[in-house]
């Protein structure tokens, strides 16, 4: 199983009340929720830990957990606010207001952290849930204490606006970078984390700090997956974009799908990846993430509509 760690909140995503004014709906999301959803959804054996409000907010949240097949059961729940994002969209690029102080989500403690069952192979973290304390340290914690036995992803997904203390989440990112198998990243997290400069340095850096696999998702562009042998690049889908929420998480999901059905999320598997893995895996991951985009807001597929 795929054990998805992070965020999950409301995204108030703008719409046009009956009366032709400007709204807001609400809808369950959240990075790392996303990448449990679309899991779940692909056929993947999956579950989820987060913190989650005591009301229909989080009721929300939970429900389409269950419908997409995502097992919550090591979840916290707590008298607490939920998340709560305000989503601007312009040409179809998303910018967020967060309303996070004091929710069920930011508030989790390390005695929150639950004892990993055997069937867990495999831990996902990323997102808003890493610069904010005190649940940034308990995903640190969980996600090291994990990559001791079990496959490790990080998806760093840096929000710049979002980070209060940058040398703590510097260091945490670096720990945690560290100890993980796989990164998904961005040129954007790129010049965040290692600086400006040519991206084919850039991701060989983030490789010396250990990982075995870094995604590297250019957008339109594609996608390339490096290891220390060399690139496999794969092309983007053409599509026309409703907007981008939640693409990269539903890449995330495709790459960690093809990998979980082809056997390969083991530690032995993950450091000896061939090319035709990879490529399978970046492709899937990239018609997953096309069809996110061709809708409006975070929606990712059944496996039945790939």
């Amino acid at each position: 199983m795929i054990l998805c760690a992070g965020e999950a909140l409301i995204d108030m995503l703008p719409r046009q009340s009956t009366e032709g004014e400007d709204a807001y709906a609400p809808y369950a999301g959240g990075a790392v929720f996303n990448t449990a959803i679309a899991l779940g959804r692909l056929g993947a054996k999956v579950g989820f830990f987060s913190g989650f409000s005591q009301d229909f907010f989080g009721d929300l949240l939970k429900q389409k957990l269950d419908e997409s097949g995502v097992d919550a059961s090591l979840a916290i729940t707590a008298d607490r606010p939920c998340t709560v994002a305000f989503v601007k969209l312009v040409d179809g690029h998303a910018t967020y207001a967060f309303y996070d102080e004091n929710t069920a989500g930011r508030m989790l403690s390390l005695q929150d952290l639950p004892t990993l069952p055997a069937d867990i192979g495999t831990v996902f973290c990323g997102g808003i849930s890493l610069p904010v304390e005190p649940c940034g340290a308990v995903y640190e914690k969980l996600f090291v204490d994990a990559s001791a036995t079990r496959v490790t992803m990080i998806d760093p997904n840096i929000r710049p606006g979002f980070i209060r203390d940058e040398a703590r989440y510097r260091a945490r990112i670096e720990h945690m970078l560290a100890h993980a198998d796989i990164v998904k990243i961005s040129d954007e997290d790129l010049d965040w984390i290692v600086g400006k400069g040519d991206l084919d340095t850039q991701v060989a850096g983030i490789l010396e700090k250990g990982p075995k696999l870094v995604c590297l998702t250019m957008g339109g562009e594609g996608v390339r997956g490096y290891t220390a042998r060399g690139a496999v690049t794969v092309k983007a889908v053409k599509v026309t974009v409703a907007d981008t929420v939640g693409a990269g998480d539903t890449f995330n999901a495709g790459l960690l799908a093809s990998l979980q059905e082809a056997g390969k999320l083991t530690k032995d598997a993950i450091a000896t990846l061939d090319d035709d893995t990879i490529r399978a895996a970046l492709t899937l991951g990239a018609k997953a993430a096309a069809i996110t985009v061709s809708r409006a807001g975070a929606n990712p597929p059944w496996a039945r509509e790939l």
